[in-house]
């Protein structure tokens, strides 16, 4: 049992560094970070900006304490999912990631 637990708490950390290395260069070259400054972005547009530093602020927290990490990734994608579906928004599936270490972190959180 505690095999399993060390296998998914490495597992969602190596996922979740990952995603981090490869994630925030990309939100930061997004142009303006910052969610509704600019008017040209659409209301999809200004929650996933929104709900990223939360997301990546979960990936981090989720090493020490996997629960509360597990629900600042878990919580905002499904408050974005809701919003994409509300607008109709082509919705990206790569954003669909972060769902993985947000799981294996509620999940190791929960075995302990």
């Amino acid at each position: 049992m505690e095999n399993q637990l060390k296998t998914i708490r490495w597992t969602a950390r190596i996922i979740a560094l990952a995603i981090l290395v490869f994630g925030l260069p990309f939100y930061f070259g997004y142009g303006n970070p910052l969610p509704f400054i600019n008017p040209n972005y659409s209301l999809w547009e200004n929650v996933a900006l929104a709900m990223m530093p939360i997301i990546f602020t979960g990936l981090l927290v989720g090493w020490k304490f996997e629960k509360a990490g597990g629900y600042l990734i878990v919580i905002p994608m499904m408050i974005g999912f809701l919003v994409g579906i509300m607008t109709e928004a082509s919705f990206s599936s790569n954003m669909l990631l972060p769902l993985i270490p947000g799981v294996l972190y509620l999940v190791a959180g929960y075995k302990k």
